[in-house]
């Protein structure tokens, strides 16, 4: 048996790059690592098991290289999982049936790991990542808010957007995959008139916010008390949309918005989080979202070498700071 006493058990998908920078400074610190993607790997050479007694639980990760003592896994990084589809072999409601087996099944077994240390628990990630949640939180922990509608009802929709001289925009609740044609569309945030809005908002809830009078955006990518700011400067409203256009570098972080940070993150149960601000001419920092299990990879090198580090320290320590 490989006994892999310690081990960081990192869940993701194989094309996960931004694991990689991790995954290679814990080669360097010969922290022995098992990366697994349970959604497919538990359909081809991986399986799972575990048993629960009273005064014991045990549980092993079988894989076709080793054999891993789940009870002994310092930490779990919960990174890009590919989701619980079933195997493609079965058709219909079979497949899914085996995709809510999986998902509830092995899902809640890598989730309830003893003595393990999760960046972030999957559960705590899924909680955080409904935005009403994240708007509320963000109230209660200090950060200024744009004055944001959340409804389906097309009339509070058109008087909410003709309300605000600066201008309204729209953005999803979720990043629900959408295509035309057969072509995959992202839907960015965009400013909205009043007279756009038809009774089709009826369909679904949809959210409507203030336009900031930003002069450039923020990432705070937030690692424990460890914060790592970036300035964002793109000619773009939604700097996601063609980020060859943006330009990005470091920034302090106010300490009264590191203050609502650590607030925020404590409030979810987060070890990490992906914080976006829109800064006014006047310094204000606008809270926007916090994605829980944000990219990073894509900042200066420099930043996002700082960021690697932080997560390997807090995987090879197994706890929090």
């Amino acid at each position: 048996m490989d006994d892999r006493s310690g081990s960081v058990l990192v869940l993701t998908n194989s094309s996960d790059v931004t694991a990689d920078a991790v995954l290679r400074l814990l080669a360097e610190r010969r922290v022995p690592v098992v990366r697994l993607d349970p959604g497919t790997d538990l359909l081809t050479a991986a399986s799972l098991t575990a048993t629960y007694r009273t005064g014991g639980q045990r549980g092993t990760l079988r894989t076709s290289s080793r054999e891993l003592d789940l009870t002994a896994v310092r930490s779990v990084w919960v990174r890009r999982p590919s989701p619980y589809e079933g195997p493609p072999d079965l058709d219909g409601q079979d497949r899914r049936f085996a995709a809510s087996q999986a998902f509830w099944g092995a899902g809640g077994i890598l989730a309830s790991l003893p003595g393990a240390h999760y960046l972030n628990h999957p559960w705590a990630n899924r909680a955080a990542e409904y935005k009403p949640a994240q708007l509320a939180a963000a109230q209660r922990c200090g950060f200024h808010v744009p004055h944001t509608l959340i409804t389906d009802d097309a009339r509070e929709a058109r008087e909410f957007t003709s309300c605000h001289d600066g201008g309204a925009v729209y953005k999803p609740l979720w990043n629900t995959s959408y295509s035309v044609d057969g072509q995959a569309r992202a839907v960015w945030v965009r400013e909205v008139d009043g007279s756009e809005i038809t009774e089709a908002v009826a369909a679904c809830p949809h959210l409507f916010q203030a336009k900031v009078p930003k002069v450039f955006d923020t990432r705070v990518t937030a690692v424990g008390s460890r914060l790592f700011g970036a300035r964002i400067d793109s000619p773009d409203l939604d700097w996601r949309h063609r980020q060859d256009r943006m330009r990005c570098s470091p920034i302090d972080v106010p300490t009264p918005v590191a203050e609502s940070i650590a607030h925020y993150l404590a409030t979810f149960a987060l070890a990490f989080g992906a914080f976006d601000f829109a800064v006014t001419a006047d310094g204000t920092w606008y809270f926007l979202e916090c994605n829980p299990n944000g990219q990073w990879a894509w900042q200066p090198t420099g930043i996002t070498n700082r960021i690697a580090h932080a997560i390997a320290d807090r995987l090879e320590r197994g706890h929090d700071e």
